[in-house]
């Protein structure tokens, strides 16, 4: 019991250093870019030596890597959550694509510099990780896609959508929207943005009923 609790202690110990890394990468890299931020710095911001980011990460190209695993994992566990809240709750299945923007949202305000960086590097062609973000950009979207198809299965949502555009859309939509609001709207609240977002959602833009 005791190797086994010092085992675990390790690991929560581990975790919680990698995380400061995570989130001194993510701060800097977001600042100054990728290529322009350091080990040093990397090391210095989040409070630790050189050699522990090399020790949890073999290059800063691999910590970089797992930023995005990571930071992409916790917004599709956040996404995914909505969901099955809202579907414990009855709600159809537009009421769970707006639990989800909601929910993008209040990742996106917890964490608008990794959002920044993410956003940035989709458009990126010729980085290594490139074939990682993919992956995980595909995880997300696809909890959007399966409310969709279940929606278009019951008959809530049009047979003729497509699907997979229509939950890239939808993504997408809130991660611009997001940025646009905290770069050049910070004044505004979450939930006034939601609002907004909600409206165009559930077809209300042009105000017919």
């Amino acid at each position: 019991m005791e190797s086994s609790n010092a085992a675990s202690g390790g690991s929560t110990r581990r975790e919680a250093t990698r995380q400061k890394l995570y989130e001194a990468a993510v701060t800097l890299i977001a600042e100054q870019g990728f290529s322009a931020t350091t080990v040093d710095e990397i090391a210095e911001r989040a409070g630790v030596a050189k050699g522990t980011v090399y020790y949890n990460f073999a290059s800063k190209s691999v910590l970089f890597e797992e930023l995005l695993r990571h930071g992409v994992g916790l917004l599709t566990a956040s996404l995914r959550e909505a969901a099955e809240k809202t579907e414990r709750e009855g709600g159809s299945k537009v009421d769970t694509l707006d639990a989800m923007v909601h929910a993008g949202l209040v990742f996106i305000d917890r964490y608008p510099s990794f959002t920044q960086l993410y956003v940035a590097e989709l458009w990126r062609t010729n980085r290594t990780w490139q074939s990682t973000l993919m992956v995980v950009r595909q995880q997300a979207v696809a909890v959007v896609e399966g409310v969709l198809r279940e929606g278009v299965k019951n008959g809530e949502f049009s047979e003729e959508i497509d699907v997979p555009l229509t939950a890239s859309a939808l993504v997408g939509m809130v991660l611009v929207a997001a940025l646009d609001w905290k770069s050049f709207q910070p004044e505004r609240s979450l939930d006034d943005v939601h609002a907004a977002l909600s409206r165009l959602l559930q077809g209300r833009v042009s105000g017919r009923r």
